[in-house]
């Protein structure tokens, strides 16, 4: 019988699940060689948050890191995390954006694309796979993996029946909150090895402890390859460390050949560089909590929440949010609680909770995933919440036909004098505001931000808007619009000296990743503005005034 392979996930989901994707290239740099003489299958070290954090929060070019790495790593095949249509971002994008990127992946580095679409709707998943063949890439077509009433394995084998009909090369079963139990993995990798003959990875992480087991049962099963970390990255909300399962396979036929005394002194590297970032770590991101099995939080989005809450001096809700969760996605018709709609369905819980209504403010995330542009969730969504969220607008789960249309050269004509390769085009197509700055930073030479152990998310690295929150600023009898949440003031809509009317969106705040409407609480003029584009803002500032 042949060995199952492993996978690493230490330079791309460990550290997102444990230390909010903080591990800079630099850091992976000192240890890539060694950990490319061990004998793993691949690493899975780009795509998910690593675009977006690299320039967030790392001050990082994340397409130098490929280069960099593959000139370090020659051997091991490279392997990125791609959400469909989305790319690494939180939205659609064009076709033709789509193939730029997954072509500059390609010709940078990257060997193995796990494409998986946050709601299972395949039509999200048809042009990226395409863009992977016609470059020459492995298209590994990945199950987001749930528990509700509709995610049965019947439900998983019709999904995996469609995606081989896109001509994938190998199948994963993408469990990103470690809920699959061990008879389940049996049966599931058991299903697809009957039905279709293709390679199948099971990919979990340790939240409420099952997923070694899992692991040993799916390879009794039959699974081809695993997903492990090393292990001062493993365990907790990552994945199970390759030395336990190493020690759990050695007296059987599927013992591994990896090697384990190289991978010992790796993991006295790795820890030195835990400890740099230990103000990451949190008790939530460490330790098992079988109440995952019914708030189904993926580990990458927990680290997040966390770092999330401390921002906002609210971590003593998190008990509060992860109660809210399941019931929020309830309404929403069970998504897979997977990059983009974990964030969607966790920033509305946080809302919920932090706001003290439920659905008192609605990101515009949320409100498109309602109207269908995300795809068609496997479950129908609660009538009254949609009426909530999007009135009596109309819902469509039809690939949207703007999608079609050529975009690329539009976005290179808007940052032509800012752009220094053609990779700098695809980052603004994704992330236009954080980008924009990162070129800034990068003109200036600005250094990479050094690691404070008390380091918390920073909604942008723009100038802070100081008020004191707990004075109210003379308004000359008008009515003060307050931040009703932290984050990074996107747009200013209203015009000072203009009506406005009662519910009238005046700014579009940053938060979460998430862009939450901010509406006028009176009707009137716009008496004065008190902020700027690009001001970070906390909860209770005031950012305006209505006569």
């Amino acid at each position: 019988m042949p060995k199952v392979k492993i996978t690493d996930t230490t330079l791309r989901d460990a550290h997102q699940s444990l230390i909010a994707t903080r591990l800079g290239t630099e850091d992976m740099l000192e240890i890539v060689g060694e950990m490319d003489k061990v004998g793993f299958h691949s690493f899975e070290m780009w795509g998910g948050a690593t675009f977006d954090s690299a320039i967030r929060y790392l001050n990082e070019d994340p397409w130098e890191r490929i280069t960099k790495l593959k000139e370090e790593a020659p051997k091991t095949p490279f392997q990125m995390l791609l959400r469909g249509q989305n790319l690494v971002g939180y939205k659609h994008y064009p076709d033709d954006i789509v193939h730029k990127f997954v072509e500059a992946s390609f010709t940078r580095g990257i060997d193995i694309f796990r494409i998986f679409d946050a709601l299972n709707d395949i039509r999200n998943m048809e042009v990226p796979i395409e863009a992977i063949k016609k470059v020459g890439g492995h298209a590994q077509g990945a199950l987001s993996y749930t528990i509700s009433p509709v995610h049965t394995i019947e439900y998983y084998i019709k999904v995996a029946e469609e995606m081989v009909g896109l001509e994938i090369d190998s199948i994963c079963i993408k469990d990103m909150a470690g809920l699959i139990n061990p008879m389940d993995a049996y049966n599931l990798v058991k299903s697809l090895k009957e039905n279709f003959d293709l390679p199948v990875c099971l990919h979990s992480h340790c939240t409420s402890g099952m997923a070694p087991t899992s692991y040993f049962k799916a390879i009794e099963a039959g699974v081809d390859i695993i997903d492990t970390a090393i292990g001062p990255f493993s365990f907790g909300t990552s994945q199970p460390g390759v030395e336990t399962m190493y020690a759990m396979l050695e007296n059987t036929e599927h013992k591994s050949d990896l090697d384990i005394e190289r991978i010992y002194k790796i993991a006295n590297y790795l820890k030195k560089l835990r400890d740099k970032h230990k103000g990451l770590l949190s008790e939530a991101s460490l330790t098992v909590n079988t109440q995952i099995l019914h708030f189904q939080i993926p580990g990458g989005m927990m680290s997040n929440l966390v770092s999330q809450l401390k921002e906002q001096n609210a971590e003593n809700r998190l008990d509060e949010i992860l109660l809210e969760v399941p019931k929020v996605r309830a309404e929403l018709g069970y998504p897979p609680l997977v990059t983009p709609l974990s964030q969607i369905v966790g920033a509305q819980a946080t809302l919920n909770v932090l706001s003290g209504q439920r659905y008192k403010l609605i990101p515009n995330e949320v409100k498109n995933y309602v109207k269908g542009l995300y795809g068609k969730p496997a479950a129908p969504i609660n009538k009254d919440i949609q009426k909530i969220i999007i009135g009596d607008e109309k819902v469509s789960y039809e690939k949207s036909p703007e999608l079609k249309k050529p975009s690329y050269q539009k976005f290179k004509d808007e940052v032509k004098d800012k752009i220094e390769k053609e990779e700098d085009v695809i980052s603004y197509a994704l992330f236009p505001e954080i980008v924009l700055n990162f070129f800034e930073t990068r003109k200036n030479k600005v250094p990479t931000p050094k690691v404070e152990h008390k380091e918390v998310e920073k909604a942008a690295p723009k100038e802070v808007t100081k008020q004191q929150t707990s004075q109210q600023p003379h308004t000359n009898g008008g009515v003060a619009l307050r931040a009703p949440l932290p984050g990074a003031v996107l747009k200013i809509i209203g015009e000072i000296g203009k009506p406005v009317k009662k519910d009238s969106v005046l700014f579009i705040i940053s938060a979460m990743k998430m862009e939450n409407e901010i509406v006028s609480p009176a009707s009137g003029v716009l008496q004065k503005v008190y902020v700027k584009e690009g001001d970070v803002v906390k909860t209770g500032d005031v950012l305006a005034t209505i006569a």
